[in-house]
């Protein structure tokens, strides 16, 4: 049976009237920043069971859009896994072994770690999840013989729970929520042989949050060809399920580190009631807020990585909202075309939806429309990023 842990912390809470559900900042596609590593995709490419995730073009979602050419990003199989964190824990991890690695040949002692993980000392991988990521980093343990702990935020359903300790993890319960389990994983990280791999930064913990972005960056490279493929260029918009906001980051960083003027507008989409990014992003400063349950288990997160904020608050064009129905209609709607979404996967689309079919209430004083926001017309290319599968969250139903 998982442990439980105990949990202690009062986060700051939003107001209790109804959240702004809508950001916008114009000038966004005029920040640049440097890009992502060139060698990123090429490791991902020598893993075994390596294969570019599907991007399907959804005509009919176009026309509702009112959008020239629709296409998801399918991450419901990623390297075996129903959801695309395998890039980033994967990237990380191998990042955190060359370096234990090249540590020990500088200090003269042979720890035994090497690269492939199998033979010598094994290192403990600790991390907190509210579903994905932690199932990531206990496949990647698996897979290079070391060892696993997960931390899991209350509100996980029992099959995703099952399914981290189906990896060999050991899981500890936090009766609390995402950020509670962050705090304990890290106190577990102290001990020796044990590293912390979380996708979330704090101040003095940035360095494996930046090389899990990174891993993200093989999802951007394969869209970027797979539209080439598809004869459909650049896009236009693409919306970014957003969590603590590691993901979005890699977005930022892709789209932004071309120098060319203009380029992808970005639209990060969060639940309704756990809405840390537009908080913060209409605050212009980091903020925690308190979450609610949703069924998008994986975004129910309160507070952005301080690695993510600058990206985000520099980069991102809009930020919108949407409820547990609304995700769920959305997920109905790719479903019908062949798409396995779970509820924060669709959340891109239900974003979609909000954003480009709204007439743009509550949006920010001077800008009433939303479409003419992001600058998209009925001949943009749009793209959203379906991050995991139904299987990965059963919760969702």
């Amino acid at each position: 049976m998982p442990e439980i842990a105990a949990s202690a912390r009062t986060p700051f809470r939003a107001p209790s009237a109804r959240p702004p559900s809508w950001y916008a900042r114009p000038a966004a596609r005029a920040w640049t920043c440097e890009p992502a590593p060139a060698d990123v995709r090429a490791f991902h490419a020598s893993l075994p069971g390596y294969a570019p995730t599907p991007l399907t073009e959804l005509p009919g979602i176009a026309a509702e859009l009112g959008v020239g050419r629709f296409f998801v990003k399918d991450e419901s199989a990623r390297l075996g896994l129903p959801a695309f964190k395998a890039l980033g824990a994967s990237w990380a991890v191998h990042r955190v072994l060359a370096r234990r690695e090249a540590d020990a040949a500088r200090d003269g002692v042979r720890d035994g770690v090497q690269g492939s993980g199998r033979d010598g000392a094994s290192v403990r991988l600790v991390t907190a999840t509210d579903g994905n990521h932690g199932r990531a980093v206990a496949r990647t343990a698996r897979l290079l013989g070391h060892h696993a702990h997960v931390f899991v935020a209350h509100g996980v359903h029992p099959g995703a729970v099952a399914a981290i300790a189906g990896e060999g993890a050991r899981v500890t319960e936090v009766p609390g929520v995402y950020d509670d389990a962050v705090r304990a994983a890290e106190a577990a990280a102290a001990a020796p042989d044990s590293v912390l791999v979380q996708d979330t930064a704090w101040p003095g913990y940035e360095e494996i949050p930046g090389w899990i972005a990174e891993g993200y960056s093989t999802l951007f490279a394969e869209v970027d060809a797979q539209l080439t493929a598809a004869g459909a260029g650049s896009p236009g918009l693409v919306a970014v399920p957003v969590g603590v906001g590691s993901l979005a980051q890699a977005a930022v960083t892709h789209y932004r580190s071309r120098r060319a003027a203009g380029g992808a507008a970005l639209l990060s989409v969060e639940p309704e009631n756990a809405a840390g990014v537009l908080h913060s992003l209409l605050a212009r400063r980091p903020v925690t807020v308190a979450t609610g349950d949703t069924t998008m288990a994986g975004l129910n997160c309160g507070t952005p990585s301080s690695l993510a904020w600058p990206f985000l608050r520099d980069g991102l064009d809009a930020a919108v909202t949407v409820t547990d129905a609304d995700s769920a209609a959305a997920a109905g709607a790719l479903a019908a075309h062949g798409v396995s979404s779970g509820p924060c996967g669709a959340a891109s689309l239900a974003g979609l939806r909000a954003a480009l079919t709204s007439d743009g209430a509550g949006a920010l004083p001077g800008v009433t429309d939303r479409r003419a926001a992001l600058g998209v017309g009925a001949g943009s290319v749009v793209v959203a990023l379906s991050t995991e599968g139904t299987a990965a969250n059963p919760h969702g139903g």
